[in-house]
């Protein structure tokens, strides 16, 4: 005889980016006028740390109309076709900002290397102001964004590349600054290098959680030995198995298992102790668990609610 406990599934998930809308519109608004001011700047000071630190900002651009337009995606319900939703969006959001910083960082050590051998006359004043201007944007945009990057990989690929931005920015600071004093114009291209170097790496680690998530791999905040062993000292089980852990959105993690247990009729017991404790210790909400007997699984569980706040 085959038992079914009956709960709603993962349903209108609401993603923790989603919660931040409105701090992600604002950055994205002051990103954009400082985009335009420092496009034209740099044409006017012939700077290449400036034009550099542009194409950053419409990266950034780019980068935060995506994770909105995610977001809005993500809040639309399950469909039958999408039963999850639209949430894997965000994470799809995150890759597609990393290859754009990573092809900008790529462009900017290309310039940089050209200029080298003739770097060209630079405006410093004009240059040093704006440089000042877009460092101020950036601090703004990174206090906005940084609640929520640490609960969404969405949010945080839109806080790094607002960091390097501030970061950009000083350099084209201190590139201004040695210009004016010295009339050294190599550094402009030198701190452009170094504005490439230092995006690289930071992108390579966004894109890389985003790719774990979407290949489903076990989120890296959780240990499936940890989770097998919790599963099986809970009361009443004797084994478990077919374990799988995975990453639905940032924040939102998701588990399967069959579990073996010594008294079929203490199924519901069981399961209400497993999903209590798979959420307050490894802060899984999502769980399908199937109660197996020795002869043949007769006892099936669907997906936990979502806990509200």
């Amino acid at each position: 005889m085959t038992q079914e406990a009956h709960h709603r599934g993962l349903g209108h998930v609401k993603s923790a980016a989603g919660r931040h809308t409105s701090r992600l519109l604002s950055a994205t608004g002051i990103t954009v006028g400082f985009l335009i001011l420092e496009v034209i700047g740099s044409f006017w000071t012939g700077s290449l740390a400036l034009l550099a630190d542009a194409g950053h900002m419409f990266t950034d651009v780019a980068g935060l109309t995506l994770s909105l337009l995610a977001i809005w995606f993500a809040s639309k319900p399950p469909t039958p076709a999408n039963t999850y939703g639209y949430v894997r969006l965000e994470i799809l959001a995150a890759l597609a900002n990393g290859m754009l910083l990573f092809s900008m960082a790529a462009f900017i050590l290309y310039e940089a290397y050209q200029r080298l051998e003739s770097p060209p006359d630079v405006l410093a004043g004009p240059m040093l102001a704006i440089a000042l201007i877009g460092l101020g944007v950036n601090l703004i945009s990174m206090w906005l964004l940084h609640s929520g990057a640490g609960e969404s990989l969405n949010l945080r690929g839109a806080y790094l590349e607002v960091l390097g931005d501030a970061v950009a920015s000083l350099g084209v600071i201190v590139a201004a600054l040695i210009i004016q004093l010295t009339g050294w114009t190599l550094v402009d291209p030198i701190i452009s290098g170094g504005i490439g170097l230092f995006i690289l790496p930071r992108t390579w680690s966004l894109m890389k959680q985003a790719a774990q998530i979407l290949m489903e791999g076990v989120p890296p905040h959780l240990n499936v030995k940890e989770i097998e062993t919790a599963i099986r000292t809970s009361h009443g089980v004797r084994d478990v198995h077919d374990l799988h852990v995975w990453t639905l959105t940032s924040g939102k993690e998701a588990m399967s298992a069959h579990v073996l247990v010594d008294d079929l009729a203490d199924g519901q017991h069981i399961v209400k102790d497993l999903q209590g404790l798979l959420g307050a210790r490894f802060g899984i909400e999502h769980t399908t668990i199937q109660l197996e007997s020795d002869r043949s699984p007769l006892f099936k569980i669907s997906p936990t609610p979502e806990r509200r706040s």
